[in-house]
């Protein structure tokens, strides 16, 4: 993280300590925004299960018969 602290530092010109204090005030403020967000939940629908002869053991043959022959 030194390292590429240290480059920013180069390719801006400004001191490091400006460089490193800057950062951190960004992950700060981005933390703060990520906290903020609202949980959300999902809900459930169901699917049913897979057509009449076939099951999940043999997903290989789900896929050909939900996309067809050559599903690849």
């Amino acid at each position: 993280m030194a390292a590429r602290l240290q480059a920013e530092a180069r390719r801006t010109g400004k001191p490091f300590k400006t460089v490193v204090n800057e950062h951190l005030r960004l992950g700060l403020a981005q933390r703060r925004t990520l906290r903020a967000a609202r949980d959300f939940e999902l809900e459930e629908v169901d699917l049913g299960g897979p057509q009449a002869g076939l099951n999940y053991d043999n997903v290989a043959e789900l896929l050909e018969a939900a996309e067809g022959p050559g599903h690849r």
